[in-house]
């Protein structure tokens, strides 16, 4: 019982700690994950440069282009409007959720998390009890403390439901969609991360350059991250989601373009201007110098 309140007192203080003085636990997990501090002055590499510009750069822009159900406006308003699934409702609190609306088949999440999404081939057999307390779970969750991301926590929360997006309708072979995330670097996109077979325990991965040519040796294996050595086909519309990733990048130092590619055609999913929060660990070194290197802060 002693170690419970304790580990539930510890909880609490991190916590209030992120939320109050984001900077200093941004230095704690960079401490935890790679051994040293930030250098705020000289920052170098990419998981520098993220953390320096979360505090030192204009975000303003950030919180509603990382919002989930706002930046489906600016994706439309950036002429890639057929790229995005459509939208079956959006909803503040979970007891406004219509139910009766929503096809057989859907996604639900919050607009303002990472990876809780809720999955639904089948409405028949789905639990709804289940979701609304995960759904309701999550809109009271600050997601900007956990990583030292205060753009998140300015986030107005909120439900939305979107078109399903079935993987065995893509022409790579994956248990999951294949998420297609592309770095843009100073307005140029630079390399193709590519997460497929995701599941409870982990996923697959490889990297690509815009060329499309693999580079297995820029990935970092976990128990959590398997890097996929055989060949993984180049999407069909490899050329439009290039685009697509640089009109929607802006003038932003760097970015990540999250795509998916369905029958052919790509689909939008977010962009996000923190990835990992600024705590990446499963690449290599110089690849994060590397991306570091292209991205300037000046």
């Amino acid at each position: 019982m002693v170690n419970k309140i304790y580990k539930v007192l510890r909880y609490r203080f991190y916590r209030l700690f992120a939320h109050k003085y984001p900077k200093k636990w941004a230095d704690v997990l960079f401490q935890h994950y790679f051994g040293h501090k930030i250098d705020w002055e000289n920052p170098s590499d990419i998981n520098e440069k993220i953390n320096w510009l979360k505090f030192n750069h204009d975000t303003s822009s950030w919180t509603e282009l990382s919002d989930k159900f706002k930046v489906r406006k600016y994706v439309e308003d950036k002429g890639f409007g057929d790229a995005l699934p459509e939208l079956y409702g959006k909803w503040d609190r979970v007891e406004d959720i219509e139910w009766d609306l929503l096809p057989d088949k859907f996604v639900m999440k919050v607009n303002n998390g990472s990876g809780d999404i809720i999955i639904c081939d089948n409405k028949r057999i789905l639990d709804k009890n289940v979701v609304e307390k995960k759904m309701r779970h999550l809109l009271g969750l600050r997601f900007g403390d956990r990583f030292a991301e205060p753009h998140y926590n300015e986030i107005q929360p909120c439900i939305i439901a979107e078109e399903y997006l079935n993987p065995h309708e893509q022409l790579i072979k994956s248990s999951s969609l294949v998420d297609y995330k592309i770095w843009v670097l100073n307005g140029k996109p630079e390399f193709i991360f590519v997460y497929l077979n995701r599941n409870k325990d982990g996923f697959c991965m490889n990297i690509f350059d815009t060329n499309w040519n693999p580079h297995p040796e820029y990935a970092v294996e976990t128990p959590h991250a398997k890097v996929m050595r055989d060949s993984i086909s180049q999407p069909v519309s490899l050329e439009k989601m290039l685009e697509m990733a640089v009109v929607l990048a802006g003038k932003e130092p760097q970015v990540r373009v999250d795509l998916y590619e369905v029958g052919g055609k790509p689909y939008f999913g977010e962009l996000t201007f923190t990835a990992a929060g600024g705590y990446l660990n499963h690449f290599t070194q110089e690849l994060l110098d590397i991306m570091g290197d292209k991205c300037s802060i000046n």
